[in-house]
């Protein structure tokens, strides 16, 4: 799904996420922990975004989230992943699925 992941999981780095980016490319992922919702406020492309619990099993996954706008809350999302647009789709990606990260 991604081969170049960037982990945002300093209160900073999940403050910063993908503000000021032009895109997000096609391999590239961000994720966000601890994180349960999401906004695209002030963001110029749109993303798919996962919301992860326990086991790296999916809880959500949004395709498609737009610039200027706000996610639900998912209390049981643990971390989120956010991808290029399109990504989930391509991937057949959807809630029930569980990640894998490898090093």
């Amino acid at each position: 799904m991604a081969e170049d992941i960037v982990f945002a999981d300093t209160p900073l780095k999940r403050l910063k996420g993908l503000l000021g980016k032009m895109s997000l490319p096609d391999g590239q992922a961000l994720v966000i922990k601890p994180c349960n919702c999401v906004h695209t406020l002030f963001m110029r492309f749109p993303i798919d975004v996962l919301f992860v619990g326990k086991n790296n099993k999916v809880v959500k996954a949004l395709g498609q989230l737009t610039p200027f706008r706000l996610s639900k809350l998912y209390w049981k999302s643990q971390m989120v992943v956010e991808l290029p647009c399109g990504k989930l789709k391509s991937t057949q990606t959807q809630e029930g699925d569980s990640l894998q990260f490898l090093n």
